[in-house]
């Protein structure tokens, strides 16, 4: 199943920015009155996990009228609080729980935050120290010990505290890098130099950490410029480059050592010392599935400075993933003006008004973002995803147009501008002006696996160029073995040709993967069918019925689990006729508009009784290229498909050794 929507614009630039928090939090309705403590838990619950933490806040002081000195309820209210960003409002239950062990590593660390913010460094050390600790509560502590000890004028000890702390090997870039901030800070200039260049040689932890890594790196080259070394700066930023190219802080630090700008510290002081280590922990923990303990850690960084570009960047993503556009958007708002991240930030924001359907205001947002930098390919593509979120895709076709037309030469990073007109002008049913911007995607990024899944799959799914396309499929999954939509496309891909052990093999991992896909479990569900495992395939169907999905997939499901697929016909006659090449210069069919249907519908319905079944589906044939084949012109398969009902609307549900009612040719 190719994915045709990518939010981030990471393709053009290389954004690896990730963000949420509750600041501008949609506010929840007065709780209704609830008589018991268990009826005001089990509501408090029923909020929490449906990610109203304003609603779960309320639920929460309502419980604890009931029972004030419960230690969970309390651990639970704190919790919500320092999430929504209600970190004042947290600190007295903080001080409640400060001796609790199984909760101290959260209620210590908040008033070790305060007492930070409050230069009360000799305070914070000492709540910064745990009795219970894991391996990420001994990093975070240990390393927000040797900032206070520097805040307490102990730079030397500061430095020793960092480097004995002992763990596993994923330390060493979060110790080595925090070692050449804090000696950097104290003015140990050697010191500095050699932990940051340990760091920047560390590559293989910056895949793990790479927000972290490219922090380190950053830091260096700005160290290296203050000492006057511009070459050497020069090189670490190339450095950079290679590691992810794009990066905008990187670009605007390359921009300021060029022109001679000062170049203050990445990382200033005590307070933003901490706030680093909370946002490069953040980060790293930011891999899909566990938002909210991340957006705790971001909100204990804003806390402490609340300005921070990158924490809002963190905290914004988080809102994102957990599909609070609102929050988003506040965020993205609160990017100072002077952070390289603020025309991302508006770019972010304007995709996020189109989720929450306010496509035109996004549209004028992002219009004026591009007026403003005409050359800016981000700008286009998120403009020409505003367009195709809401399926007009002949203006995201044309922008993307006009995106190309200000390439003079398309370089790697560029390979996102094509794959996007691309899938435009596949989805304008214009395949002869799609192939070549997939085609020059991959010739810009060899192997990039979504270019790869969504070209292979297209081909299989027009039953042409079939072993070359399965072929991109197995090396996109290959690529990205956990990605479930990609696996899905190698599933769906042997299921259209007729493979349907297979295809129960790979939609079987790709559900796995992605079980809270109704598309994925009717895809499964129909390769069950196939394969005689009949009453799997209905309970497939079943759930992704259960899944509220889109109208047209739930009007198939409900019509399998009432009638099943039909019965395949004899295919002995599907492996005579090889595959057919579609017709390249045939005029593209005009996309169906909003109310309209295409010319050919009409004609089509007409003859739909008076029309035998005609045709037998063959090996390596698509609606398009029998439409090519059989009637001249492969734009005439929207015929076939209104004149065969038992489709569905998907030319992708044909199977070989299929019967087909076909219209008149002439």
């Amino acid at each position: 199943m190719p994915s045709t929507r990518s939010k981030w614009l990471a393709g053009i630039a290389g954004l690896a920015i990730l963000a949420s928090q509750p600041v501008g939090a949609k506010e929840s309705a007065e709780p209704v009155q609830i008589g018991s403590l268990s009826g005001a838990y089990l509501a408090a619950r029923v909020a929490e996990s449906d990610n109203d933490l304003d609603g779960a806040i309320a639920y929460y002081r309502r419980a604890l009228e009931f029972d004030a000195d419960n230690k969970q309820l309390q651990q639970s209210l704190m919790l919500a609080l320092i999430s929504q960003g209600k970190f004042d409002a947290a600190l007295p239950l903080a001080d409640k729980l400060k001796t609790e062990p199984e909760i101290e590593r959260f209620s210590r660390l908040a008033l070790a935050v305060d007492s930070i913010r409050k230069k009360d460094y000799s305070k914070a050390e000492t709540w910064l120290k745990l009795a219970l600790e894991s391996d990420l509560d001994r990093l975070i502590t240990a390393l927000m010990t040797g900032w206070a000890k520097l805040g307490g004028g102990n730079a030397s000890e500061a430095l020793s505290y960092v480097e004995q702390l002992k763990g596993p090997e994923w330390y060493t870039l979060f110790t080595t890098y925090h070692r050449a901030l804090i000696a950097d800070n104290a003015g140990l200039k050697d010191k500095a130099e050699a932990a940051y260049a340990e760091a920047l040689d560390n590559v293989s932890a910056g895949s793990a950490a790479p927000e972290t890594w490219m922090r380190a790196a950053e830091a260096y080259a700005g160290f290296l410029a203050r000492q006057g070394e511009r070459d050497k700066a020069r090189g670490v930023l190339d450095k950079a480059d290679e590691f992810a190219q794009g990066r905008l802080p990187i670009a605007a630090l390359r921009d300021a050592i060029e022109q001679g700008k000062p170049v203050p510290k990445l990382v200033d002081g005590p307070t933003a010392g901490s706030t680093e280590v909370l946002l490069n922990l953040g980060s790293a923990l930011n891999r899909g599935g566990g938002e909210a303990f991340v957006k705790l850690y971001l909100q204990y960084a804003m806390a402490l400075e609340p300005n921070n570009d990158q924490v809002l960047l963190q905290l914004a993503a988080v809102a994102e993933q957990q599909q609070e556009a609102e929050q988003a958007i506040a965020l993205y708002r609160r990017i100072p003006d002077s952070s390289p991240m603020k025309r991302v930030s508006e770019l972010q924001l304007g995709l996020n008004l189109a989720d929450l359907g306010r496509h035109d205001e996004a549209i004028v947002h992002l219009k004026a973002l591009l007026e403003s930098e005409p050359d800016d390919m981000r700008a286009y593509l998120a403009l020409g995803g505003v367009y195709a979120s809401k399926e007009d895709f002949k203006s995201a076709a044309e922008i993307y147009d006009k995106a190309v037309a200000r390439l003079a030469e398309p370089e790697r990073e560029n390979w996102n501008v094509f794959y996007q007109r691309g899938i435009a002008y596949e989805r304008l049913k214009q395949w002869p002006k799609a192939e070549p911007n997939f085609r020059k995607a991959l010739e810009l990024f060899p192997d990039q696996p979504q270019v790869m899944n969504y070209l292979g799959y297209s081909w299989v799914d027009m039953n042409i160029n079939l072993d070359e396309g399965l072929e991109l499929i197995r090396k996109a999954v290959d690529l990205r073995p956990s990605d479930g939509y990609i696996v899905d496309s190698l599933g769906w891909a042997y299921y259209r040709l007729g493979r349907f052990d297979d295809a129960v093999r790979e939609l079987e991992r790709a559900v796995s993967l992605k079980p809270d896909d109704p598309v994925l479990n009717d895809h499964l569900g129909d390769a069950y069918w196939r394969v005689g495992r009949r009453l799997e395939a209905t309970f497939q169907w079943s759930h992704a019925r259960d899944m509220k999905p889109e109208p047209n997939v739930l009007e198939s499901v409900e019509k399998k689990l009432k009638e099943g697929l039909p019965a395949l016909p004899d295919t002995a006659t599907a492996e005579k006729t090889p595959p057919r090449q579609p017709e390249t210069e045939q005029k593209p069919a005009a996309p169906e508009q909003d109310g309209q249907k295409s010319e050919a519908a009409p004609r089509a319905q007409a003859a739909v009784e008076a029309v035998p079944a005609a045709y037998t589906v063959q090996r390596g044939q698509s609606l398009w290229s029998i439409a090519a084949e059989k009637l001249g012109n492969g734009n005439r398969y929207l015929e076939i498909l209104n004149l065969n009902p038992e489709l569905r609307g998907d030319p992708g549900r044909i199977v070989p050794g299929q019967s087909l009612r076909m219209p008149p040719s002439n």
